[in-house]
């Protein structure tokens, strides 16, 4: 396989992974309605259940960053992708696999270890082109080590899930089933997906606010603070230390601090002084999950965590990772159209302003809806109401389908 010698990705390649993305958000999102009695009763480990929270994590987040990074890391890391053929290739098998994994856990969870060897060559796939494409980067940076670091979470959180699969089926090592659970869990959430966040907030967030003059000091130290914490948590599963648990909350919580501090010493050096409205969304998912890492510390301390993890993690997927997603796409996905369709035919013949290929003001009622509607379910979580459950959800759902309308309808300006 001859290496990309551009600098640019064809726009199919990410869009095919984001477009992919919205069927299987509206497909979770769908298929949680039905797991209301499970939810409010922290029955989590059902088959309906795993299979919406595969679809939604692997589906819907995953296909979103490996699209996302296929367009971002040629320009975070000046580096072009190593091979975009193979990029395709990838996304095919990669998407068979997660729909055939999400059928196959919702009717025969025992039978998943084909579906899930099959989503794992398409995820390795993936890791060896971005491990192809960041060895050819001249000069390493920080942002080289938050990504290089999520990759390797993202494959740990394979393996680890490759385990289960055959512990589920063999029933060797089963006494080591919960420790391998919990770590599949963390380094999949924040291992994986707020690594990445970290890393290209680094990028995005001084690139919409237009910041300048800012330090990037700092960022190591709260990459040193975060993995840290990722390290002491998995050493806490395996030993079944509560001691060390509730230390690894306290040093993610100050690796979430200090990341959030960072990022508002960068904004502090914006010349934009009016931010667009979903990129205050974006922003916002910030403190929203400094909050949950705090609320994490304090459930562990006063040793209610085992009751309180559901909620949490719930919590942590929608209003930290997702809003995060959502705010940067309705940026990231305009722009990339845009620049495709329009950028080498300026002066040449009148062509839309970028401002024109989304309302921007239109994240405020889609985002608000969504926020409250996954509050809704949260809350629906610890009071154990299924009516607030359904409320909430349906809130969600309308969220996400006005959200995958407003993505498709820029495909068509």
């Amino acid at each position: 396989m001859l290496p990309n010698t551009k600098n640019e990705t064809n726009i199919k390649l990410p869009f095919s992974f984001i477009l992919f993305s919205m069927f299987s958000l509206i497909g979770a999102v769908t298929l949680i309605l039905f797991q209301g009695d499970s939810l409010i009763n922290s029955q989590f480990r059902v088959p309906g259940i795993w299979s919406a929270a595969h679809l939604f994590v692997l589906g819907w987040a995953l296909m979103t960053a490996m699209g996302a990074m296929y367009q971002l890391v040629p320009v975070a890391f000046l580096t072009p992708i190593w091979n975009e053929r193979f990029g395709f290739i990838q996304f095919g098998v990669t998407a068979f696999g997660i729909l055939y994994f999400a059928h196959v856990l919702f009717h025969s969870p025992h039978n998943a270890l084909l579906p899930g060897l099959i989503t794992v060559a398409g995820i390795l796939m993936f890791l060896l082109q971005m491990f192809m494409t960041l060895k050819s980067q001249a000069k390493r940076n920080v942002l080289t080590l938050f990504a290089g670091t999520a990759l390797a979470c993202l494959f740990s959180t394979i393996l680890m899930g490759i385990l289960m699969v055959i512990i589920m089926k063999t029933g060797i090592a089963s006494n080591f089933y919960p420790s391998i659970f919990n770590s599949h869990l963390l380094l999949g959430t924040a291992g994986w997906f707020t690594l990445l966040i970290f890393g290209f907030s680094y990028k995005l967030i001084p690139m919409f606010s237009l910041s300048h003059g800012y330090s990037m000091k700092p960022a190591k130290y709260v990459f040193a603070l975060y993995a840290a914490g990722l390290v002491l948590a998995l050493i806490a599963f395996f030993t079944e230390s509560a001691y060390l648990l509730t230390s690894a909350w306290l040093i993610l919580a100050g690796g979430f601090t200090f990341f959030a501090w960072h990022m508002l010493q960068i904004l502090k050096k914006r010349v934009k002084k009016k931010l667009d409205s979903s990129f205050h969304f974006a922003l916002l998912a910030i403190p929203l999950g400094l909050i949950i890492h705090l609320a994490a510390f304090a459930s562990s301390l006063l040793g209610t965590f085992e009751t309180t993890a559901g909620f949490l993690l719930f919590a942590y997927l929608m209003l930290w990772i997702a809003l995060s997603i959502f705010g940067y796409l309705f940026k990231i996905v305009p722009f990339l159209w845009w620049t495709w369709k329009y950028s080498k035919v300026i002066g040449k013949q009148n062509v839309p302003s970028l401002k024109d290929m989304m309302d921007d003001k239109a994240s405020i009622p889609v985002l608000s809806i969504l926020i409250l509607g996954v509050c809704g379910v949260a809350a629906s979580i610890l009071l154990e109401n299924k009516g607030l459950f359904f409320t909430g959800q349906f809130m969600t759902l309308g969220a996400c389908l006005a959200f995958s309308y407003l993505i498709f309808t820029i495909i068509n300006k």
